[in-house]
Formats: structure tokens, C-alpha cells, sequence
């Protein structure tokens, strides 16, 4: 473990609650694969404890996550792309979905790309109304490739998904909300705190194993498609476009884009 996420458990309204603390503030809590592996350490410990009732997921500094450290993918080929980070970060994201507990994400500050494929993980998300949110990967020449694409549609709806994707640009908490991309959307830091001890308190006071058996069952409304994203992604990955993409990032300035 090296720190990158944090664990911590505390009690609210008489229950255990775990939190999940993403600490690379100096790079948005970009995503890595040590951050992969620790959050998949921190599942496993949680699946197991039946003392812990919910599960708070959160990032230190401004950003909740900026997505996947653009310097753990980028030159990655394209075989590793899809078999080593795609395929590592939905078995991670599924994870944590997969918890018999019900898991809240906490959008404090701006969440894109893989950050808000991680969000998705999550039962309930609330955002601070400064927040954007945003899965800018077509910009850098790539997809969103831990299943956010189909993960987005279910939740919006194929029209505004199309129009948040294709697009690529953030949108804000509030146009989030009236999506039901996020559940509920606080003023500041103060009154995010609030919601979540308001769900809190709900949660806990409801039946441990009722509430696993219904994320069960809404689980059976997806279909297995962790190949096929990443086969896209991989696809993408091997694209002059994406070297371009990730290239023009790192340089910061403006991609030109050939189409190949």
C-alpha cells in the first residue's frame, strides 16, 4: 500500500460506516494502477465485514478524480490498454459495485473520465453544485473504456448519453441532477456532509441483507460486456488519433486529428 487511498472507519448513527479516501490531490486523484490495486484490497476487506453497513467514497483537495493518470495509459500499446488497464480497472469498478453494502460517492469538486466511471460504481452520488462532470475521452483520441459508456446510458438514457459523450464536455452538477446522473446536489462542503449523514442514516437503518439482495437484483439488469470495451478501448488505443491526443495533452495544446 502507498498511501494513494486511504481507509478509515467511523461510526454514524451507530453503525460502522468505511470510507474510501482517493489521496493524490496534486494530480486530481488521477487514477493509477497502485490506486486500482489498493481500492480492489479495500473492497475485499469491506465484502467481508458484516460490521460495516455503508460504504462513503471521497478524494482529498479540489477534485473528487480527474479520471485515469494520463501518464499510466498513455503509452501503454494497445493489447496492454485492453488487457492490462481496461480490463484492471472495470474488474475493479465492478468491485466495488458488487459490495453487499450500499456505497455513496461524493463528488466535492470536478469528476471526469474515469473518476465519474467510478462514481457510477457507486448506489448514490451527490455533488457539490461547483462540480463538473464530464467523460472527455474523445478528446485525447480514446473511449470511455470501464464501461462508462454503456454504465452512462443506463443511468441517462441513450439521447443525453450520446450528446455527453460525443460532445465531451462537462456539464454541471445541477444538469447532472435533472439527468439523475447524481441524486442530490449541495451548496458547499457543509451541506454535502449533510446529505451524506442524511442517506447514512437511512441506510443503516434498514436491513443489511435486504439491501444486498436488491443490489443483487438490479445487477441482473446488466449484461456482460467487459470484452467488448476493451477491445474498443484497445482499438482506440492503437489509433495515430490517440497518440496525437494523449501527445497534444501532455504538451498542452490543441490536438490535430487525422482520422487514423
Amino acid at each position: 500500500m502507498n498511501d494513494e487511498v486511504l481507509y478509515r472507519e467511523y461510526l454514524s448513527h451507530g453503525a460502522t460506516i468505511a470510507d474510501l479516501v482517493l489521496n493524490r490531490p496534486e494530480k486530481g486523484n488521477a487514477l493509477t494502477f497502485g490506486m486500482l490495486d489498493e481500492i480492489a484490497a479495500f473492497c475485499q476487506r469491506i465484502a467481508r465485514d458484516k460490521q460495516v453497513r455503508a460504504v462513503v467514497i471521497r478524494g482529498n483537495g479540489r477534485f473528487f478524480c480527474t479520471g485515469g493518470d494520463i501518464q499510466a495509459w498513455g503509452n501503454l500499446s494497445a493489447t496492454e490498454m485492453g488487457q492490462s488497464w481496461i480490463l484492471r480497472g472495470m474488474e475493479v469498478l465492478e468491485q466495488i459495485a458488487n459490495l453487499p453494502q450500499p456505497v455513496i460517492a461524493v463528488l466535492h469538486g470536478h469528476t471526469l473520465g474515469g473518476g465519474l466511471e467510478l462514481a457510477l460504481a457507486a448506489d448514490l452520488r451527490v455533488a457539490v453544485k461547483s462540480a463538473k462532470i464530464g467523460m472527455p475521452e474523445v478528446g485525447l483520441g480514446m473511449i470511455a473504456g470501464w464501461g462508462g459508456v454503456r454504465k452512462l446510458a443506463e443511468t441517462v438514457g441513450v439521447a443525453r448519453a450520446r450528446e455527453f459523450l460525443l460532445l465531451g464536455a462537462p456539464i454541471t452538477a445541477e444538469k447532472a441532477a435533472a439527468w439523475g446522473l447524481v441524486h442530490a446536489v449541495a451548496e458547499d462542503a457543509a451541506a454535502i456532509d449533510t446529505q451524506v449523514t442524511e442517506w447514512l442514516e437511512l441506510l443503516v437503518a434498514n436491513a443489511p441483507i435486504a439491501m444486498a439482495l436488491t443490489k443483487g437484483l438490479l445487477k441482473t439488469m446488466h449484461t456482460e460486456m467487459r470484452q467488448a470495451f476493451a477491445s474498443a478501448a484497445a482499438h482506440a488505443a492503437g489509433t495515430a488519433d490517440c497518440k496525437e491526443g494523449v501527445q497534444a495533452f501532455l504538451e498542452k495544446r490543441k490536438p490535430v486529428y487525422k482520422n487514423c
